[in-house]
């Protein structure tokens, strides 16, 4: 089963673009709202983070994600898409590991509701991570 949830390694710019492609054959369309998770080089315990490795527990992380966009559409209904894409294995400072967009008619429930999705995300996936020093 393919994972359409969960991406190997870092969310390049090269898939962003791709990504905010989609839907836009949508003419009701008014808002599209984009949160990027990057990793950041922390400093731990006098270390510095260069890396983030990522596992999930794959199944869960679909059934979860789709709960998450059904809850969504439900809780706004105004948005028309919502894509989650969440990297696995190793993601470098700087480096983006974590990808929310929702399209919506109108600004306001598209802004709201890509700030709920993150949230529920935080949440919910079954992603772990472990920093690479």
């Amino acid at each position: 089963m393919k994972n359409r949830y969960l991406v190997r390694g870092p969310i390049t710019p090269l898939l962003i673009s791709e990504l905010l492609t989609l839907g836009n054959d949508d003419a009701g369309t008014g808002a599209v709202s984009i949160f990027i998770g990057r990793v950041r080089d922390d400093e731990i315990d006098g270390k510095r983070v260069n890396a983030i490795e990522y596992s999930a527990y794959d199944e869960m992380v679909v059934k979860e994600a789709d709960g998450i966009t059904g809850t969504i559409k439900s809780a706004f209904s105004d948005v028309r898409s919502v894509i989650i894409l969440h990297s696995t294995g190793v993601v470098r400072a700087g480096e983006a590991s974590l990808f929310i967009m929702v399209t919506s008619g109108h600004r306001d429930h598209g802004t709201r509701a890509c700030r709920h999705a993150l949230e529920m995300v935080k949440e919910r996936l079954p992603i772990w991570k472990k920093e690479l020093f």
